[in-house]
């Protein structure tokens, strides 16, 4: 039997257990949100079921492999059953569960998601993803850039989606087929290239077009750095590249965000603004985890003109740290890759180091001066929901002052009529 003093010794961490007979052969592969609670109880009093008590007849010793996150604990799980087809797992046996952009090499190309990987199937694959919901969330926003056909019949008149710039029309003649397939071609591309270098680029090309005052193509591209961080976090890992044994030292959740203790003090910024209109920003203080309502402040925005919420951001936090008298242990701003890079080239304006991350709303991908990919926390994470708090907090103080500026200016309008 297994030696339950050694299981008492489990982290509580999330990650994947591996049981193994006398032979050290691997029975089964279960993942855990916490491997202390989850080993532990299979050898509670109440009596187990007969699968069960058979698994544990079998069972001399069990190893763990401690994981940054649940989400990271699935996948890890997924890919050992797959390397050891343990006799105990029913499930996780085939690539079905992994999900794969597809892109037909018919005459007329069409995208799609698909399950399995077929090698007589007519069809190029990126991928796999771990997310269905958010790969199809990913597909929506690169559709705008790369407008492609997604028909499995294709109809005579051009469709709603033609109509949206969604798809280019290659079926009625909207495009030629050259044309779409260059379309498709530069999706390719976009799917294959390195998440780093492409990142880069897209960061550095939108940081032109906003310099030249072109927002409606950075808002385009901003929309392909979104997408492109969904993908890069959704890229399933190869489990081997983990070597099997006692659990490896985990890489927690404020290591991951460039953090070497718990933030006391955060700093958070929101903007609000219709259409760059009456523009706010705001900065709320948390300490020990608690709003400090004291130390709220709320900014009239007075450089900026047009809707250029990088720019606003930038004049808030210079107005802020301008004249810095507490340093936080950690700044939040509401926002992705572009506000977190115009912040950053402030604080260096500044001469000042300090911890900060930028949290998209859309699937709450933190991004990070240390990572040039987005970081996804484990929704359960204590140090996630402290962001969110701290980050929601900021948009609910920065839009009631937008509100009561909005009401200001309306009653003024009224006096005056």
């Amino acid at each position: 039997m297994v030696a339950k003093e050694k299981i008492k010794n489990f982290p509580d961490k999330p990650g994947v257990y591996l049981m193994k007979d006398s032979e050290g052969g691997v029975i089964y592969v279960g993942k855990a949100l916490s491997l202390k609670k989850r080993v532990s109880s299979y050898f509670l009093k109440f009596q187990p079921s007969v699968k069960t008590q058979v698994l544990l007849s079998y069972c001399r010793s069990i190893d763990r492999i401690v994981t940054s996150s649940e989400h990271d604990a699935l996948i890890l799980e997924n890919d050992l059953i797959k390397q050891y087809k343990p006799r105990f797992n029913i499930s996780l046996k085939d690539d079905k569960s992994y999900p794969y952009i597809k892109i037909t090499k018919d005459d007329i190309p069409r995208v799609f998601i698909g399950y399995r990987r077929k090698a007589a199937e007519n069809v190029d694959h990126f991928g796999p993803y771990t997310s269905s919901k958010l790969l199809r969330r990913a597909l929506a926003i690169l559709r705008k850039t790369f407008p492609f056909c997604t028909c499995r019949t294709f109809p005579k008149r051009v469709c709603l989606n033609y109509h949206m710039g969604l798809c280019a029309g290659p079926y009625q003649k909207k495009i030629s087929k050259a044309g779409y397939r260059n379309i498709i071609k530069a999706l390719g591309d976009f799917l294959t290239k390195r998440d780093t270098d492409l990142i880069d680029d897209l960061s550095s090309k939108m940081r032109g077009l906003v310099k030249a005052e072109k927002f409606e193509e950075a808002a385009r591209v901003r929309d392909s750095l979104e997408a492109l961080s969904i993908l890069a976090s959704l890229k399933k890992t190869d489990a081997r590249q983990t070597s099997y044994g006692l659990a490896p030292e985990p890489t927690d959740d404020l290591s991951a965000l460039g953090l070497d203790k718990e933030p006391k003090r955060i700093e958070a910024f929101d903007i609000s603004d219709i259409g760059g209109t009456l523009a706010v920003g705001s900065m709320v203080a948390f300490k020990d985890g608690k709003p400090d309502k004291s130390n709220y402040r709320r900014f009239k925005i007075k450089t900026v003109l047009g809707n250029d919420d990088y720019a606003m951001m930038a004049e808030v936090v210079r107005r802020r740290y301008g004249r810095l008298v507490t340093k936080p242990d950690l700044i939040v701003i509401d926002g992705g890759l572009g506000h977190l890079e115009a912040v950053l080239r402030v604080l260096k304006e500044l001469d000042l180091k300090l911890p900060i991350i930028a949290i998209a709303k859309s699937e709450e991908l933190i991004y990070t001066v240390n990572h040039k990919n987005p970081v996804k926390l484990s929704a359960d994470s204590g140090v996630l929901r402290l962001i969110q708090r701290a980050r929601d907090e900021a948009h609910r103080f920065a839009l009631k002052y937008h509100h009561l500026l909005r009401s200001k200016h309306a009653f003024r309008k009224t006096q005056d009529d």
